[in-house]
């Protein structure tokens, strides 16, 4: 009875477990298959289709109906499965390592066959893009607004009749004559004479004093390119007369404004000369004057120029802050501070000028500016000069330039050849006293230019004692002693001005015969500049040079394809040096470092390049102290 019992207990839960499973299971329902079968069942269909694809390949029955069928039922059986299977390329059966290492072998049979100028090139072309600005030279407004200007500004300014008409045959014969180099879109045409630039008369009276008969090629190109409002990039030697260059359109731009509608007190600048030392700007201040007050007193409006630099009393120019402002040459530390605190706008300033402008980005300006750009409101007429100009920072500059055109005289960084060089052999005791020996070459004036401070000192202080009248500067005397300094040295009081590269970049000293280097310095740009303080208008110079065993193997090398290149005599240290670059242009490859611009070395092994790099991971701090302290 009880046996009888459970069994229709048992069976009435089984029905009632039956009618719960058919009642709580959907249609769709898929029983669960653990992985482990799936993957043998997935493994065996991937296999099942490969000897397919092999059988249908190359079988000796691959026509035959009796396959075709099979093959034909099997397709409609597993047309659903096949859509889900992934596709099965010819190298399935190879292991992934097995493929990589063929593919290495490629790669490596591909890297034999290059020629080692093809892997030199490739290598240099991977530091330069490590290396490579990426942030954009403009504001901070303008990049995180997207501020793109497409077109240059209007100017009033237009050429004579006969220079517009005149044809691009007769254009680029005027060019070629006097080595000038353009990229650009419709560039304006050169100008050979001040006459048919439109020039005031007392500002041709003004050249006529200064002996500036006709323009530079330098001025020939870049004054049209400047009046005409392009933004422009122009490179020359030292001592061709680009500060005249940027000097005249701004002088004429803020007459122009000024007789159109008289500044009001608060207004202005209309534009300004941004220098990277204290002595580039003095002297461009000093220019300025000079033309402003012979346009003032040829009747024309007066045109009011600030100096903005560190050292000096900006209450001493208290008037000039207090009418309206035309001109500002400043350091770019100073102009940065003198912008915080407002004590004057770029709201009306259309016009730009970095002058050495490959130096000031060198010597870390590069911040300062970008703060000095931000204060504009509206688009500016940019302009870029220096003699030495790599086409790193070309390329950098262009980021803030519209329809840029670039005006080259000669090779970027090339020496002036009116300069003659000389470079001997002094060992390290004995150069303080070959200087005497030196001296007598030519008559005064002559500059010294020194590496560090304490060499400008004691070299000073040898002179003095042996009667030579000397007077130094370096960036750690007061503004009055460097202000003294110079005014002295060119009023020809003194004989012998000694300074470090304070002096090496812009500085004009019309009458210096002779200049000495008392080390070989570290880049060749520093070379360019330093020996470019004389040979200047066209006059005649001697350039000496101190090496020994001090100066680094890349700077010598330099320095021989730069005698080379000038058709100067090479001393025989020099030459004995071992060109690692000859066998570069024995591959047809051109010589020089893509970076700092040297001639006699490779970006591979670039000094400047090493030093920055040195620089930004050691977190050193800049060689100069910041915010109107400048060098």
């Amino acid at each position: 009875m009880e046996a009888s019992n459970h069994q229709d207990n048992a069976s009435k839960r089984e029905r009632k477990r039956e009618q719960q499973d058919d009642f709580d299971l959907p249609d769709d329902y898929v029983p669960y298959v653990p992985l482990a079968k799936r993957r043998a069942d997935m493994f065996s269909k991937l296999s099942a289709k490969k000897v397919g694809y092999d059988l249908g390949d190359y079988g000796s029955d691959q026509g035959s109906p009796s396959n075709r069928r099979t093959k034909g039922n099997e397709s409609d059986q597993d047309e659903e499965n096949e859509k889900s299977l992934p596709i099965i390329g010819p190298r399935s059966g190879i292991s992934l390592i097995e493929q990589s290492v063929e593919i290495r072998k490629a790669q490596f049979s591909a890297e034999e066959q290059k020629t080692d100028a093809q892997k030199a090139l490739e290598e240099e072309a991977k530091i330069l893009a490590a290396v490579k600005e990426r942030k954009q030279l403009a504001s901070a407004e303008e990049i995180s607004k997207g501020i793109v200007y497409r077109d240059p500004i209007k100017t009033t300014w237009t050429p004579p009749r006969h220079i517009r008409e005149m044809s691009e045959e007769a254009t680029l014969a005027v060019r070629q004559k006097y080595h000038i180099d353009i990229e650009g879109e419709e560039v304006p045409s050169v100008i050979k004479n001040f006459r048919d630039m439109k020039l005031p008369r007392p500002i041709l009276d003004y050249l006529k004093n200064k002996g500036i008969k006709i323009p530079t090629p330098i001025q020939m190109q870049g004054l049209p390119v400047a009046f005409s409002g392009r933004d422009m990039i122009g490179i020359a030697f030292t001592g061709s007369g680009k500060t005249l260059s940027f000097t005249l359109p701004l002088i004429m731009r803020a007459l122009e404004e000024e007789t159109k509608m008289p500044l009001a007190k608060g207004e202005g600048p209309i534009g300004m000369i941004v220098c990277p030392s204290r002595e580039l700007a003095r002297q461009t201040y000093d220019g300025f004057v000079g033309i402003a007050d012979l346009l003032h007193k040829g009747g024309y409006a007066q045109v009011k120029t600030l100096l903005c630099m560190g050292g000096i009393n900006m209450q001493d120019q208290a008037s000039v802050l207090q009418g309206g402002l035309h001109i500002v040459v400043a350091t770019p530390g100073r102009l940065q501070d003198m912008l915080a605190k407002k004590k004057f706008n770029l709201d009306l300033c259309t016009y730009m000028c970095m002058d050495e402008a490959d130096r000031m980005l060198d010597m870390g300006f590069e911040e300062e500016v970008r703060t000095i750009l931000s204060y504009f409101k509206h688009q500016r007429q940019t302009i870029l000069y220096s003699a030495t100009m790599p086409k790193k920072i070309q390329d950098f500059a262009r980021s803030a330039l519209v329809k840029p055109c670039i005006v080259n005289v000669g090779r970027a960084g090339a020496a002036n050849l009116d300069v003659i060089q000389e470079v001997e052999y002094v060992k390290q005791e004995a150069k303080i006293v070959y200087l005497l020996e030196c001296l007598q070459k030519t008559p005064p004036p002559v500059l010294i230019f020194a590496e560090n401070k304490n060499d400008v000192d004691d070299i000073q202080e040898y002179l003095l004692l042996k009667g030579v009248e000397a007077v130094a500067i370096h960036g750690s005397k007061t503004q009055e002693e460097r202000e003294y300094a110079i005014n002295a040295f060119k009023s020809y009081q003194k004989d012998v001005l000694v300074a470090t590269d304070v002096a090496s970049k812009g500085l004009d000293f019309a009458e210096i015969h002779h200049v000495i280097l008392f080390d070989m310095p570290k880049e060749i740009e520093d070379y360019v500049h330093r020996i470019g303080r004389t040979g200047r208008s066209g006059k005649t110079g001697v350039a000496t040079t101190f090496i020994n065993m001090n100066s680094s193997e890349q700077i010598l090398l330099d320095l021989k394809h730069l005698l080379r290149e000038a058709k100067q005599k090479v001393p025989p240290v020099l030459e004995a040096l071992e060109d690692p670059t000859e066998k570069f242009k024995d591959m047809g490859v051109a010589g020089g470092c893509g970076y700092c611009g040297g001639l006699g070395h490779r970006v591979t092994e670039c000094p400047k390049l090493e030093q920055q790099q040195k620089t930004k991971t050691g977190g050193m701090s800049r060689p100069y102290e910041r915010a109107g302290n400048e060098m």
